[in-house]
């Protein structure tokens, strides 16, 4: 799931691009389709993320072993200062979803909705087991708050980040934690009895 986590960043990036394409206030009509993949594959974050799962096939267990302080040490303290960074960016913005409309809010919460059923149906039809499927669904379900930011801000500069960042993190997240999460394992578990 990690890999399918890393994977998943990239579809993400070119769908964005796409629709800031096609019907953004730069609307070019015809997609730069060398530049979408250049960035949804070559952008920082998700060469970083892919890059590791590389590094990790090739290494195995000793590559796992020399990288340990790295990689599990300090990871979850850098990860905890990342998402409390984040969350003070989405709280200092938070105003701006307010005045962005209904659509927005609506958006964050039914969007994810439909991306865990898919991600349910896809589970069913792969086989995979409880587990793995409560997981996939809910990566399904879940914005992007690492790479595509990244992306969207340095291929995207008019894009407002108050909007995508604040309603990834306030309205998305809490939302799959609190009612989705729940939901998507009901789901899982009438599906596999």
């Amino acid at each position: 799931m990690v890999a399918a986590l890393a994977l998943m960043e990239s579809p993400a990036i070119i769908v964005g691009l796409i629709l800031v394409n096609l019907f953004g206030d730069r609307n070019q009509g015809e997609v730069s389709w060398s530049e979408v993949l250049r960035e949804a594959f070559l952008n920082s974050s998700v060469f970083l993320l892919v890059g590791s799962l590389v590094i990790g096939v090739l290494t195995g267990e000793h590559g796992q072993e020399v990288l340990k302080p790295f990689a599990y040490d300090i990871f979850y303290g850098v990860l905890t200062f990342f998402l409390l960074d984040m969350g003070l960016v989405a709280a200092r913005r938070i105003k701006d979803l307010g005045k962005s409309g209904q659509f927005l809010i609506s958006f964050a919460i039914l969007i994810p909705l439909l991306n865990a059923v898919v991600g349910v149906l896809l589970a069913t039809l792969l086989g995979m087991n409880k587990g793995d499927a409560l997981l996939f669904s809910v990566l399904c379900a879940s914005a992007s708050y690492i790479a595509v930011p990244a992306a969207m801000r340095m291929t995207v500069p008019e894009a407002n980040p108050s909007l995508y960042v604040t309603s990834a993190l306030a309205i998305t997240f809490p939302f799959n934690i609190i009612i989705g999460i729940p939901l998507y394992l009901s789901c899982i578990n009438l599906f596999w009895r």
